[in-house]
């Protein structure tokens, strides 16, 4: 019977194009029909459920991937094409024995918490999508303050007020997200396969508004005041932009669904943590 797949290509990666018809005549032969997205080029058709996708090039193409993939429940492989990423884990040289193993049943699964977020404006939905590393809700304007009111919503119904926030923005992310934007902003690194999300103000006008880490079931729900004295954007993955206007309402929630990222697991990440950050931590089984 014949299956399906979805490869990924960054084309700014030199080898992404040579890569891509080794992948396509290996699947191929395993009776696989193949189509290709380029995550540099804009496209009106939306990809049906498939059995597998590959990304082929850093974190930036897995991003892209995840939020195409996920809500679908298409396992990603993702085959890193750029230097060592925190999320695209297998080399070039390594993708076809880590597929094979996923065929047979014995690659390693990593299941990645993804973000279902909203926005409400004047009782209408405005907005609708789905992430994998943050969403940001900040000035367009370059070191401006903005002012946001959050709350915690908890699955037993109360409302938690977490502030007013004065600052140059707001992160919300998943442990995925926690080494992007989020740890340059000062949060914490979180093993990618925790069950919570990070609130982190980006340069808060005063040093009580620190980063706080919630329980992933409750909806984070982020309200732009009015009065803002510039313009107010949302930031998804930092790879898609949304303008704001005063009075709306941003709902942050746990999507439904999980990532299933193949061979890139908790041994991967630590990995990188050890390169890229100098990270000392010990060996993870």
């Amino acid at each position: 019977m014949s299956k399906k797949a979805l490869l990924f290509i960054n084309k700014k990666k030199p080898a992404a194009i040579e890569l891509a018809q080794e992948i396509r005549t290996v699947l191929e032969k395993n009776r696989y029909t193949l189509d290709i997205y380029s995550n540099n080029e804009k496209t009106n058709n939306n990809p049906t459920a498939m059995d597998l996708s590959i990304s082929l090039g850093g974190d930036g193409t897995v991003l892209h991937a995840a939020r195409l993939m996920g809500p679908l429940g298409t396992p990603l492989l993702p085959v890193n094409l750029g230097s060592l990423g925190f999320i695209a884990a297998v080399l070039p040289s390594q993708w076809e024995e880590v597929y094979d193993k996923w065929e047979n049943g014995k690659a390693i699964i990593s299941r990645r918490l993804m973000l279902d977020v909203s926005v409400e404006r004047k009782g209408s939905l405005v907005y609708k999508g789905c992430c994998l590393n943050d969403v940001v809700v900040s000035s367009a304007g370059i070191a401006k303050l903005v002012r946001l009111e959050v709350e915690a919503l908890t699955a037993c119904g109360d409302r938690i007020k977490l502030g007013p926030f004065r600052a140059d923005g707001l992160i919300v992310a998943t442990p995925t997200g926690s080494t992007a934007y989020s740890v340059a902003a000062g949060g914490p690194i979180i093993d990618p396969e925790m069950d919570l999300v990070i609130i982190n103000p980006i340069c808060p006008f005063t040093l009580a508004n620190r980063p706080i880490v919630v329980p992933s079931d409750e909806k984070i729900v982020v309200l732009v005041e009015h009065g803002q004295r510039n313009p107010v954007i949302l930031t998804i993955d930092g790879q898609l932009t949304e303008p704001l206007e005063s009075g709306d309402k941003i709902n942050i929630d746990r999507y439904p669904k999980t990532l299933a990222l193949i061979a890139s697991d908790r041994c991967t990440f630590y990995q990188a943590l050890r390169t890229k950050l100098s990270f000392s931590g010990g060996t993870h089984a």
